[in-house]
């Protein structure tokens, strides 16, 4: 056993070693720059097959809303108001002219679509929903499979949910689904902020614009779009924070097919330290970030005891035979509960936040449509033990269990150390 858990660390040195960095990533594919505004990614990587001997039987899931429009119409018209009033003064670059003709074209679209799921986000959904067929057809299939699907009261969750339920119906016409949206389940759907996890969350804000001001420098942007420096360097104009809105607007363009593509108003190395920012200011405020407490994932504590209890209580049924639990809603909860399950790397505890993106990354954990699968096996002989891995956005992760045949852990284990860890943290309250 030694030897082969060995013979994985290895394994996982190696790839680490081989691996991309972010500004590598980012440099290649500007779309990952877009934070939690990143289109969910197809994954290419093959699963690993089951042991000898077992099979899939149910899965426990939390998933994002697809890709979306933005929350606030400010996102949109604080990007646009300085470019026409540019336009009215003379004072616009032609790169500051195709800037607002284009936001001028594609503005009207985002009227009454504020938080709206876009059609590529229901198109994540019935993909993920396809492939969780086609990777475990096993949970799906028969008459007895039951599929219990719930959601936060947004309306994109809930549409996403209908796009997946829909791919499994088709995929098993027969499956039993309960579908259900209330309040009452926005206790673990939702994040929830104690009084302990607000007090540790109180210098993020500032520790933030610390980094805001090392990171964003807009001189080359501005004078790029205006030809008078005089009208961007006035203390209402803000260029620092204009620069941040208009990479808000650019980088969720991605989400629609408007056919609109605005990143080359930024050069890469802006767009890298842009999204630098925006990588500190999540882990800080959802990850096990040791400058806010190292407590700020915890925030998911009623979502994993949801899925354990929930789990618990299929293993003690007679009669299940096979199925799932899906849960849909935000990005706000996938990224702390993937810190807090410590799948992969985002668990982690980063001091030197200049360096944060050599160990801990934000669009790798939650682009639209992201999401956590659990999947249990069980084995033909009933004296062996459930094996359970887990899925991030579709692909395999390490658990913070000891293992000598990844990517599948002793359920036991995992339940016992997510307990404990529950507990140790609910003493502190």
């Amino acid at each position: 056993m030694k030897k082969n858990l060995l013979l994985f660390s290895f394994l996982l040195s190696a790839l680490a070693a081989s691996a991309q960095t972010a500004k590598e990533e980012i440099y290649a594919d500007v779309l990952k720059a877009g934070s939690n505004h990143m289109a969910y990614q197809v994954p290419t990587q093959p699963l690993t097959k089951a042991p000898k001997g077992y099979t899939p039987f149910y899965m426990s899931h939390y998933g994002r809303h697809g890709s979306r429009w933005l929350l606030n119409e400010n996102d949109y018209l604080n990007v646009l108001r300085p470019l026409r009033r540019a336009k009215e003064l003379g004072v616009l670059t032609p790169l500051g002219m195709e800037a607002l003709e284009k936001l001028e074209r594609f503005y009207p679209c985002t009227i009454d679509r504020l938080g709206d799921l876009s059609d590529i986000g229901e198109q994540q959904h019935h993909g993920i929903g396809k492939r969780m067929t086609e990777h475990f057809p096993e949970i799906f299939k028969g008459k007895e499979a039951q599929v219990d699907a719930r959601s936060t009261v947004v309306v994109r969750c809930i549409l996403s949910m209908t796009a997946e339920c829909e791919e499994l119906t088709a995929f098993n016409p027969q499956l039993k689904i309960h579908n259900d949206v209330s309040e009452a389940f926005q206790y673990y759907l939702n994040h929830d902020f104690s009084r302990r996890l607000r007090n540790a969350s109180r210098d993020r804000g500032r520790i933030v614009e610390e980094y805001r001001r090392k990171y964003t420098h807009p001189e080359r942007f501005c004078r790029a779009l205006f030809t008078d420096e005089s009208f961007w360097n006035d203390e209402d104009f803000r260029p620092r924070a204009y620069m941040r809105a208009m990479a808000g607007v650019v980088s969720n363009m991605q989400s629609h097919g408007c056919g609109e593509d605005l990143w080359h108003l930024f050069t890469k190395e802006e767009i890298y330290d842009l999204w630098k920012i925006v990588n500190i200011d999540w882990y800080l405020g959802y990850g096990a970030a040791p400058q806010t407490g190292s407590i700020m994932q915890f925030n998911q504590a009623n979502l994993l005891r949801n899925i354990i209890e929930t789990t618990d209580t299929v293993m003690a049924s007679k009669t299940y035979k096979n199925g799932a639990t899906l849960r849909f809603g935000h990005e706000v909860c996938v990224m702390p509960l993937a810190c807090l399950m410590e799948l992969d790397s985002c668990g982690r505890q980063v001091e030197d936040l200049d360096h944060l993106e050599d160990q801990w990354v934000n669009y790798r954990i939650y682009p639209m449509g992201c999401n956590i699968q659990l999947v249990f096996y069980h084995s033909k002989k009933a004296s062996d033990p459930i094996l359970v891995k887990a899925l991030l956005n579709e692909k395999e992760t390490t658990l913070p269990v000891p293992t000598n045949q990844y990517p599948y852990y002793k359920w036991d284990d995992l339940r016992a150390y997510y307990l404990k860890k529950l507990e140790e943290f609910e003493k502190g309250e």
